[in-house]
């Protein structure tokens, strides 16, 4: 930033006395580089710039003809800064580029009014951009991350090897194996992955690749929960270490490498055994399904072969779980005779297989998803039914889908658009109306200090005011010893520019503050004659840009995404509990959807993720809130608010699968146990709302969050088939995601961040 912001301003302001190309290229590296915050490396960095340089054309040509009225430049920068401030919902990079983009359309919409000087204005902004740009990708190259391909890539390969060790043995994991498989599934957790990588964007593949990252964690989750064989519960599958001998491959699609394993260990007779194939059937597709997904992540090989082989392997166990068919009029084909059990099979192995069953759903859409996410609209894997609504859909459709979704009142991304555009514009008004000297330094204060939490906005605002200050007095001093000696302002600047840009990040807002306004004192001596009043001025603006901050700072939000989590958090777990209901008594009652998009409420749920999402997101880069809860007095709960969001997405894409013909009629029996479990577990979704957002007059009752009678899910009604263990197995695994959110008490030396779920 020193090299190119001092060589820009030197080059204009000396070589060519081109004072105002000077000073825009100057802000222009200080926007971009300084104000934003493009996450990535420095190559990263400069693609995201370069891509932005008309928006900054856009922005410098309409703040230079909007700055002809006060009015006029008030409601620009109205729309202008909700328009960036809204962006964020475009992902890290948009956020990041916002606030200097800001800079960029404040900077010419103050006076003096000069159309004629668009030409400087633009050559200067464009020099200080381009050659950031080549400092960005040229100079002091950092080595890049690990991409979130490459992470979920590795984690699927994880998933083959558990897959492969379950497929050649019946039992389940060993207890070090788990641990490694949850080690994989946090490597692919947001907070796990730095912000330039994470697949955030409203596009065709980041979406894709999001749904990849999803698909696999559950798919290692499902594997973890696999339970064994009937009679094999004793000995712990162990997957096949690299370098050991191991049995026969399964076959593998031409092009794959194929699954290694070892005999699959007898299981006790009965009618398990006979099905017991059809599960090792299963695991293996999902093994090579696995491998495949991996090698398409890393280098476009779309999984088609795979794919279609997990998909009929589900289906053929799907049959044999479903038992012999009612009738013999329709003769089955001798393979698929000898295949089907001749006896009901026995409630543990209808549980596996509905186990299995979920464990192949996982892995089919982790495969459509990584080719979605490789090739974008011209995937080629089958797409599952519902899943992938905008698989075929084109950019600005997907944008518009994106924003439509936080244009509410209850998106945080809405709310910090709403709170830093009327800020900004009342700034603009008020050092326009009252001609305010340097007016550009309250805009520029307001945009810096306002947060999104009253609490964090008065905190920066106390050190940002005493760093100020600070460098107020230091500048004064130097305008009054040097005077109007503009060789030792030029001598001076670039080692104060070297200073501020590498030690005002690190000591924070007050050292920022107190060194800009020291580089920002001694840039101005050289373009006019210095005074020690300068630094009065910049004083003064700070003071007024930091009000106004603090103004709306009160009246917008001023708790910032932690109650919208909580509003958020609880909204998502009343519409969960309606589609549970819907859900179960749809399966009571023997009824299919073949549209899951269409199950009612799906949509709002749908939103309710969405919005939970975004505050949780933000909600990890705030403080703790002022005050405590606000609402009620005592220690705010132990809150796991990625557990309520996996609840979420757990109650949506459930839901979809219990619906998909064909369903299976159940009888009065089960029919009657999975309506009252499902019932049981919306009513529990219910209380946990209640805690997480109690109302003024939201009674206070003695029942646990936590269900404490979980045999009911045990139970095994005469006749029941596999649809049924299927949904029992559905809402007993959301009754476990509820004991996640709902900690009982807060652990010992816990601190507020912890109580909010971070």
């Amino acid at each position: 930033m020193t090299l190119v912001a001092g060589g820009c301003f030197y080059f204009f302001r000396y070589g060519l006395d081109n004072p105002v190309a000077a000073i825009y290229a100057l802000f222009t590296v200080v926007a971009l580089g300084g104000l934003s915050r493009i996450p990535g490396t420095g190559r990263q960095q400069a693609a995201v710039i370069l891509r932005l340089l008309p928006v900054c054309w856009v922005l410098v040509t309409v703040g230079t003809y909007l700055s002809v009225r006060t009015w006029s430049a008030a409601l620009g920068m109205l729309v202008v800064g909700f328009t960036l401030a809204f962006s964020a919902v475009g992902g890290p990079r948009p956020a990041g580029a916002a606030p200097g983009l800001q800079l960029l359309y404040m900077l010419p919409s103050f006076p003096p009014y000069d159309p004629g000087s668009l030409g400087d204005r633009l050559i200067g902004t464009t020099t200080g951009a381009v050659l950031f740009v080549v400092a960005e990708a040229l100079l002091f190259r950092e080595p890049a991350p690990l991409s979130y391909r490459e992470r979920a890539a590795r984690a699927a390969l994880a998933a083959e090897h558990w897959a492969a060790g379950l497929a050649v043995s019946s039992c389940a994991l060993r207890d070090a194996d788990v641990q490694e498989a949850r080690a994989a599934v946090q490597a692919l957790r947001p907070l796990n992955v730095p912000d330039a990588e994470r697949p955030a964007g409203p596009g065709v593949r980041d979406r894709a690749l999001a749904h990849t990252g999803l698909a696999i964690r559950t798919l290692l989750s499902r594997l973890v929960q696999l339970p064994a064989a009937p009679g094999r519960e004793a000995t712990p599958a162990t997957p096949a270490e690299p370098g050991r001998e191991a049995a026969p491959a399964v076959p593998a699609a031409p092009g794959r490498e194929a699954t290694s394993g070892r005999p699959a260990p007898d299981v006790p007779a009965g009618p398990g055994r006979q099905a017991e194939p059809g599960v090792t059937a299963v695991l293996h597709a999902v093994a090579r399904l696995a491998a495949a997904t991996a090698t398409c992540l890393r280098t476009g090989a779309p999984p088609v072969g795979e794919q279609r082989a997990l998909t009929g392997a589900r289906a053929r166990l799907s049959d044999m779980s479903a038992g012999p068919p009612p009738t013999a009029l329709t003769p089955l084909p001798p393979q698929e005779e000898a295949d089907a059990p001749a006896a009901p099979l026995p409630p543990a192995v209808l549980r596996r297989h509905a186990a299995v069953l979920e464990i192949a759903d996982a892995a089919l859409a982790m495969g459509a998803a990584a080719d979605l996410a490789v090739r974008g609209r011209h995937a080629t894997v089958e797409l599952p039914v519902g899943h992938f609504w905008y698989a075929r859909s084109r950019a600005p459709v997907l944008w518009w889908h994106r924003m439509h979704g936080h244009a509410g009142r209850r998106s945080v991304f809405f709310q910090n658009a709403v709170r830093m555009a009327l800020a900004l514009a009342a700034a603009r008004l008020v050092a326009g109306v009252d001609t305010l000297p340097h007016g550009f330094w309250a805009t520029l204060a307001t945009l810096t200090l306002t947060r999104t939490t009253l609490g964090a906005t008065w905190s920066t605002i106390r050190v940002a005011l005493a760093g100020t200050l600070a460098g107020a007095l230091v500048s004064g001093g130097i305008l009054i010893f040097v005077g109007s000696g503009t060789a030792v302002y030029a001598v001076l600047l670039p080692l104060l520019m070297l200073f501020s840009f590498t030690v005002g990040p690190v000591k924070g807002m007050g050292w920022a503050q107190g060194l800009f306004t020291v580089t920002v004192a001694l840039v101005f001596a050289q373009l006019a004659q210095p005074t020690w009043r300068l630094a009065e001025v910049r004083i003064l603006d700070v003071l007024v840009g930091s009000a106004i901050g603090a103004v709306f700072g009160v009246l917008a939000w001023p708790r910032g995404a932690h109650d919208e989590m909580r509003r958020a958090g609880a909204e998502l777990l009343r519409r969960a509990a309606e589609i549970v209901v819907a859900t179960s008594a749809s399966v009571a009652g023997g009824a299919a959807s073949p549209a899951p998009s269409g199950v009612p409420g799906r949509r709002s749920l749908q939103r309710a993720v969405i919005l939970a999402e975004s505050a949780y997101a933000q909600l990890q880069s705030e403080p703790p809130p002022l005050g405590g809860r606000g609402r009620r007095a005592g220690p705010p709960p132990v809150v796991d608010w990625q557990a309520t969001l996996i609840t979420g997405h757990h109650a949506l894409w459930g839901s979809a699968r219990m619906l998909e013909p064909p369903v299976t009629e159940l009888g009065p029996a089960a029919a009657e146990s999975a309506g009252t479990l499902g019932e049981r577990v919306a009513g529990r979704m219910l209380l946990v709302s209640a805690a997480l957002d109690p109302g003024e007059d939201t009674p206070v009752t003695s029942i646990p969050l936590i269900d404490p009678a979980r045999a009911a899910f045990s139970a095994e009604p005469p006749g029941a088939p596999r649809q049924y263990y299927a949904a029992v197995a559905w809402l007993g695994s959301l009754m476990t995601d509820l004991t996640r959110i709902a900690h009982g008490d807060r652990a010992p030396g816990a601190g507020a961040a912890a109580a909010d779920g971070r």
